[in-house]
Order: structure tokens, then C-alpha cells, then sequence
């Protein structure tokens, strides 16, 4: 179960000061997540800020962090809404080390299904790689379907799904007809009990970089037959969940903003996401004293 560990966290990309990409932070952010629960990183995807990132600093970024966690997972986001970025990417990926492929789902474009189809298979085709295919409407502004995604799971090395769709029941239906080697992560911190018990094998988190304990806590309980326990860790996690993107912070400025909080320097995402608003660090202390930890 779960090839590439049943916690992951989509990481945050550090910038400094000046904006500019910092390895080093980025490096040290990678290091911190293993040692707090993770089993490895996804690097560059959307909460990395990827559309802000140029095709260097994401080779940069690969490279950094495969340097940074030789012994854990490193999934690499290699999407974009251009099938042709997307195989560069995918490509560059694959020349640097990483484990496996996040595909997300081409945003803005809203293709059709044949489409998406045709997109991910292009992706697939330019690796040898393990693919995780990303479902994420909310952001691409279209579904894939699940028939699209019963024939996504016929390629051969697209073998896992990141479901950010929103809809447990949906997907109960797709991992009811779909191989049983074919592994989903929940891709909303909030579904992932939820998504566990109807097949899913673990998450792609976001609150994760911070109760990345508390997540593999609520996994291990819940595979282990402890739903009541599972339910416990799920419900001492709610707060950090509501964190983690505001009317007027959305996704990833809190994060970034829990981070620096904590003490790992990331510093502040790049235009347009932001600003920090002023209050955030009393926002930070309500949900670490709700996972029950001391203020740092």
C-alpha cells in the first residue's frame, strides 16, 4: 500500500527577501518534513507556487531537494496547461532523479475529456516514471470525469491519482471499477478520513507541513481498525484544515505564514498570492494550541 508512503506534503517553495528562489531554505524545509512525519515531498506543484516558476528554478528546485531527501519520496510537479511544458518538465523531471510525475490537470484551458486524455498520456509517454495524475476542479475549472480516469489507470505507469475533486462518494465509485493496484492520496487534508475509508491510501497534504505527526497518526489508527482513534486525530487536526486558505489568504500564504511562525524560513509568496495579512501570527498559535502544542 501506498508506494510512496502514506504522507506527503505538496512543499511550499522558499523565496527570500528579494523574491528570489532560496535553495538552501528550500533544502532545510525538505529535511524538517521528513523528520516531522512526512515520507516525502511533492515539489513544484500548486502550492509550490509553480505557475510563478520558471522552467530553471524548478530544475533547480528538483535538484536541490533530491540532494536535499535521497532516501524519501520526491514527486515531482511537472504540470502545466501547455501538453508540451508539460512533457519538458516531465522530461527534466525524470533526468534528475525524482520518483515519480505529478500530472495536474491543464488549468484554465477547460480541454474536453479527450483532451485531458490525450494530455496526461503525452506526459506519461515522456517517462518511465510513475505518474500521479491530479484532480483538482477547483482550481483547473474542469472535472476529469471518471471514465477519463478508468482509461488514464490502463496506461501503464500512470498508477496513482491525487483527488482534490471534492466528492468521496464519486471516487468510491471509481476505485470500485478501476484495478485494485491503482492507489488514490486524498488531495484535501480535510476529505482525507473520509477518502480513506473508501479505498485511499494515504495524502498529499498541505496542513501536513506542520501536523505531519498528527495526519500519519489518523492513517495508521484508521488502517489499523482504530476508526474512534482516527476520528480523534481527525478532529484535533479541524482547525489546522480551516488554515488552510482564507478569503483573504488564500492557499499558500498561510502556510508560508505558519512556517516562518514555526521558524523555518520561507519567506512570502510572489505576486499575485498575497499579502500576509497582520493578524496571521495569532491565527498560527490558535492552530498550534489546537493541536495542542506550545506556542513557539
Amino acid at each position: 500500500m501506498a508506494r510512496f508512503g502514506p504522507v506527503l506534503t505538496a512543499m511550499v517553495t522558499p523565496f527570500d527577501g528579494d523574491g528570489k528562489l532560496d535553495l538552501a531554505a528550500a533544502q532545510d524545509l525538505a529535511k524538517y518534513l521528513v523528520a516531522n512525519g512526512n515520507d516525502g515531498v511533492v515539489v513544484a506543484g500548486t502550492t509550490g507556487e509553480s505557475a510563478t516558476i520558471s522552467y530553471e528554478e524548478q530544475r533547480d528546485l528538483f535538484v536541490a531537494i533530491r540532494e536535499a531527501i535521497p532516501d524519501h519520496s520526491l514527486v515531482a510537479g511537472a504540470g502545466s496547461n501547455a501538453t508540451a511544458v508539460a512533457v519538458k518538465n516531465t522530461k527534466t523531471a525524470t533526468e534528475v532523479g525524482a520518483d515519480a510525475i505529478l500530472a495536474v490537470a491543464p488549468y484554465y484551458n477547460r480541454p474536453s475529456q479527450e483532451g485531458l486524455y490525450r494530455h496526461f498520456v503525452a506526459s506519461a509517454q515522456a517517462t518511465e516514471l510513475p505518474v500521479m495524475v491530479y484532480d483538482v476542479p477547483g482550481r483547473t475549472g474542469r472535472k476529469i470525469e471518471t471514465a477519463t480516469l478508468l482509461r488514464l489507470a490502463e496506461v501503464d505507469n500512470i498508477v496513482a491519482l491525487k483527488d482534490a475533486s471534492g466528492d468521496p462518494a464519486e471516487t468510491a465509485s471509481f476505485l470500485a471499477q478501476v484495478d485494485p493496484s491503482f492507489e488514490v492520496y486524498s488531495g484535501d487534508d480535510g476529505l482525507t478520513l473520509p477518502l480513506l475509508s473508501v479505498g485511499a491510501v494515504g495524502v498529499v497534504g498541505v496542513v501536513t507541513h506542520y501536523a505531519g505527526r498528527e495526519m500519519a497518526s489518523m492513517i495508521s489508527a484508521f488502517h489499523e481498525g482504530k476508526v474512534a482513534e482516527a476520528t480523534h486525530w481527525h478532529r484535533r487536526m479541524m482547525p489546522a484544515f480551516a488554515h488552510f486558505g482564507y478569503d483573504d489568504a488564500p492557499s499558500p500564504v498561510p502556510t508560508k505564514a505558519m512556517m516562518n511562525h514555526l521558524g523555518v524560513s520561507v519567506g512570502d509568496c510572489r505576486l499575485p498570492m498575497g499579502p500576509t495579512p497582520p493578524d496571521m501570527d495569532e491565527r498560527c498559535r490558535q492552530v498550534l494550541a489546537a493541536l495542542g502544542r506550545a506556542d513557539s
